[in-house]
């Protein structure tokens, strides 16, 4: 089995900064180039980073030196490349979203099952110490018998934000707004932590930017376990909150702001907390900092390697698109 494994990045925007970082600190991998439909991004990328440009992504795919793609292009785009870089050989590192729709992500896993290719969605936030600590928790029924559990993502994105990039608050190449976007992760971690929820309703508006999709968006939750909740989600919330999940039981409880356990009692008795670094991206998404991408792509190259288990495959990933799907279709009927 291969000792270093040779990536490329797909996209040269501000997520690839965080892949880039990343790698610098992950001995088993090492960066051949990047691809972007830009190519005088890609160049200066490259040249920033002391890595080769490729003419496109068709080149990239080509070279039979590289192992893995990371797909860090615009949402609408994740699926198609993640799909065309499976069939060309390569294993894949897909940012979030993986797909637009429940559909889609299930032709990405029919194309994965039927190479054999191993692929991660990355869901950084599953590899924080605390958030582990509160799945354990849970599945331990420290708090007792949980009646709620909430999710809050008030964050704000300025008019600015959505004119950089002409794909951002459309519905054709981002999927939708507040949640597919910027809500994809607290989602993500809630059915991570609570398990499945077994029915919702929703009502989504466009209140404050000029986008064709939503930017708040509320939903009422129940779990399979009977906890029920809600699901906040807004980019119009100025200056911007970090993101706040709430569990409740009669037991006890426990808040995480973002990645970080900021108050817990169990069976009455509180516990005093180790400030953990959190990631923050409340206001301004260029602030997310790398060292859980590189905890994920560790465990994705140690899955490849036989070493480990891959703790977000393909279908880990499916997850939260279908809870997104289900609050679209909700708010439409």
């Amino acid at each position: 089995m291969k000792e270093v494994f040779n990536f490329g990045i797909l996209g040269c925007g501000v997520v690839a900064n965080i892949h880039i970082d990343a790698f610098s600190r992950i001995k088993e991998a090492r960066v051949l180039g990047v691809a972007d439909h830009m190519q005088p991004l890609a160049q200066s990328f490259a040249q920033k980073h002391g890595v080769k440009a490729y003419a496109d992504y068709a080149e990239m795919l080509a070279d039979p030196d590289l192992d893995v793609v990371c797909v860090c292009t615009p949402s609408c785009f994740h699926a198609p490349n993640a799909i065309e870089a499976m069939l060309h050989g390569k294993h894949v590192v897909l940012e979030k979203p993986m797909a637009l729709t429940e559909q889609e992500a299930d032709e990405v896993i029919a194309v994965c099952n039927q190479t054999g290719k191993c692929l991660t969605v990355i869901s950084q936030l599953r590899f924080s110490e605390d958030v582990v600590k509160v799945k354990e928790l849970v599945a331990q029924n420290a708090f007792g018998k949980i009646s709620l559990c909430d999710l809050y993502m008030k964050y704000w994105r300025s008019e600015e934000y959505y004119a950089s990039s002409p794909w951002k608050g459309t519905k054709k190449f981002d999927g939708g707004g507040a949640l597919i976007n910027q809500g994809i992760h607290g989602i993500d971690l809630l059915e991570y932590i609570m398990g499945p929820i077994k029915n919702l309703k929703s009502k989504i508006k466009t209140l404050s930017h000029a986008i064709e999709v939503e930017d708040t968006a509320v939903a009422l939750l129940e779990f399979e376990n009977g906890a029920l909740g809600v699901i906040e989600a807004s980019t119009c919330a100025y200056p911007g909150f970090d993101r706040r999940i709430q569990i409740h039981g009669d037991k006890g409880y426990v808040i995480l702001e973002e990645n970080r356990i900021v108050k817990i009692l169990v069976n009455g008795v509180k516990t005093k907390i180790k400030i953990e670094d959190s990631v923050s991206t409340a206001n301004d998404p260029t602030t997310m900092p790398s060292f859980l991408h590189e905890l994920q792509i560790k465990n994705f190259i140690y899955a490849i390697q036989g070493k480990e288990e891959l703790l977000i495959d393909q279908y880990e990933g499916k997850k939260a698109i279908r809870v997104i799907d289900e609050i679209y279709r909700s708010a439409q009927s």
